[in-house]
C-alpha cells in the first residue's frame, strides 16, 4: 500500500501513532498520538528520559512491536503490518548481539548468506565493511577477543552490509566508557555521512544527541514535545522540560506583554525588563516563563549596571569554565558559567554582593 509523504525527502512517516500495552482501555500508553517525519540521509535522534517511549517507537518502526493506532510509513509505502524480515530496515543493539564462535568477518557475512546473496558479493561486501570501520586487522578474531569499542564496529559493520534503507540504533554507545563513547560519536556521524543511509538513533545522553543528529526529537511521557536541529532545541527551547532536560537552564517568572513577532517583552520578578523570543504557543501577554542559559550572561560586580542583582552562594570551578551559583535577591537560583582565562582567577567570592548582566537575544519564552 503506498501514501503520501510530506515531502519527497521523507525517509519516515510516523502518523499519529499510539502504542498501548495490555486492555486497550487501562493499559499503559507507551505512545500517544506520536507524529514525525524522518528525512532521508539524516541523522535523526530521539531524545529523552528512562520510560518516555524512545525505545517503543524505534521498535515500531523496526517491525518487533505493531501501533495501536496510526501508520508508519517507509518512502511512502505503510510498514505498520510488516514484519521485520520484509522492512528494509535494520536495527543495532545496545548488547551488539554479535556470535562469539564467529570470526569478524564471518559475523559481518552471515546476514548476507541468509540472504542468499552471491559469494563473491559476500566477500567485496565483507571487505568493504571493514574498511569501513577500520577493522581489516581483526577480520580473523573471534568477537570475543576484541575489545568493546571493536564489537560495536563490527555490529554496526554487520547491520551496514545489506545497505539498508533506514539503520535503528538502540543506545549502542552506553556500555562503552566516557573516552571510546567520544571517539564513537565521531565515528557513528563518520559513518552515516559515508553510507548516505538514515540513522534513527535512541538515546537519554543530551550530549550524544547535541553532537551527532542534525535533528532530534525530544520526548516525554509517550509525547514528542520539539523537534529541530541541535541549535533549535538547545538554544530556542519551546517547553520548560525541553529547557530543563537539555543542559543547564535558569528559569525566571515575569509578566508579559506581547512586543512584536515572536517577541515578548518580560518583566521578570527578579527586576529587569528583558525582550523574550517567544513560540507562537508562548506568544501571549501575562505570567510567563522565560529560559536563560548559564552562558548567555555575565557575573559583574554588585555595584556596577546589571539586570539582575544577588548574592554569591557558590563557584565551582570546571577547568575550561567556572560555574557561579548565586541566589537573586527575590530568592531564586541563577548560574553563570564563564570561560576561563589561563593563569586568572575569577575575581569573586562566595558570599558577596554581585550582578548578571544578560545577553542580548537571550532569554526564551516558554509553552505554559
Amino acid at each position: 500500500m503506498t501514501g503520501d509523504t510530506r515531502g519527497n525527502n521523507v525517509a519516515i512517516d510516523v502518523l499519529g501513532v499510539t502504542k498501548v500495552f495490555g486492555a486497550a482501555d487501562s493499559g499503559f500508553r507507551a505512545l500517544d498520538k506520536v507524529s514525525a517525519s524522518i528525512r532521508q540521509n539524516e541523522f535523526f535522534t530521539l531524545l529523552g528520559p528512562s520510560g518516555c517511549g524512545k525505545t517503543t517507537l524505534l521498535r515500531l518502526i523496526a517491525g518487533f512491536e505493531f501501533p495501536t493506532e496510526g501508520r508508519i510509513l517507509l518512502d511512502g509505502e505503510d510498514i505498520a503490518a510488516l514484519p521485520p524480515f520484509r522492512r528494509p530496515v535494520n536495527t543495532v543493539f545496545q548488547s551488539y548481539a554479535l556470535f562469539p564462535h564467529l570470526t569478524v568477518a564471518k559475523n559481518i557475512s552471515f546476514g548476507l548468506e541468509m540472504l542468499g546473496w552471491p559469494a563473491t558479493k559476500i566477500a567485496s561486501t565483507v571487505e568493504r565493511m571493514l574498511a569501513l570501520v577500520k577493522m581489516e586487522p581483526m577480520a580473523d578474531r573471534l568477537t570475543d577477543q576484541i575489545s568493546g569499542g571493536q564489537q560495536q564496529r563490527v555490529a554496526l559493520a554487520r547491520a551496514l552490509a545489506p545497505n539498508p534503507r533506514v539503520l535503528l540504533l538502540d543506545e549502542p554507545l552506553s556500555a562503552l566508557d566516557f573516552k571510546l563513547r567520544k571517539e564513537m560519536q565521531i565515528e557513528l556521524k563518520r559513518l552515516q555521512g559515508e553510507t548516505g543511509i538514515t540513522f534513527v538513533f535512541v538515546t537519554h545522553d543530551q550530549e550524544e544527541a547535541l553532537t551527532m543528529s542534525d535533528r532530534i526529537a525530544v520526548m516525554s511521557a509517550g509525547r514528542i514535545l520539539q523537534v529541530g536541529s541541535p541549535r533549535e532545541i538547545y538554544d530556542r527551547p519551546t517547553e520548560r522540560f525541553v529547557a530543563d532536560f537539555i543542559g543547564e537552564t535558569n528559569f525566571l517568572e515575569g509578566e508579559a506583554k506581547v512586543a512584536g513577532d515572536r517577541l515578548l517583552e518580560v518583566r521578570l520578578d527578579a527586576g529587569a525588563t528583558v525582550k523574550a523570543t517567544a513560540p507562537d504557543a508562548a506568544l501571549h501577554a501575562g505570567r510567563t516563563t522565560v529560559a536563560v542559559r548559564p552562558e548567555h550572561a555575565d557575573l559583574v560586580p554588585g555595584d556596577g549596571p546589571a539586570d539582575l542583582t544577588g548574592v554569591l552562594k557558590n563557584i565551582v570551578y570546571f577547568g575550561t569554565d567556572t560555574h557561579f551559583h548565586m541566589t537573586l535577591d527575590n530568592g531564586v537560583p541563577f548560574i553563570v558559567r564563564q570561560q576561563n582565562t589561563p593563569g586568572e582567577g575569577s575575581g569573586f567570592s562566595i558570599g558577596e554582593q554581585v550582578g548578571v548582566r544578560l545577553h542580548a537575544d537571550a532569554a526564551q519564552a516558554l509553552k505554559d
